[in-house]
């Protein structure tokens, strides 16, 4: 997940959402993340083009915490 944020790819960011969700159980993170399981696959497939709330969500959902470093210190690390 921290290689798909780093892409800043917004496409490859729900990609990898949506594997982590599949592999946990689509219709247990959609449960959670208080969605519909079609929701959800529509979400986080190819064409999809998630709202950030729901981005938020899942990744709650998923038992993960998005985070802010800034770049300078991300570089020396």
């Amino acid at each position: 997940m921290s290689e798909a944020l780093e892409s800043n790819d917004p496409a490859f960011v729900a990609d990898a959402l949506g594997v982590i969700a599949r592999a946990r159980g689509m219709s247990e993170v959609a449960r959670e993340a208080g969605l519909s399981r079609e929701s959800l696959y529509r979400a986080l497939s190819v064409d999809g083009n998630p709202e950030f709330a729901t981005v938020l969500r899942v990744v709650r959902a998923l038992g993960l915490q998005l985070s802010a470093v800034p770049l300078e210190q991300r570089k020396s690390a």
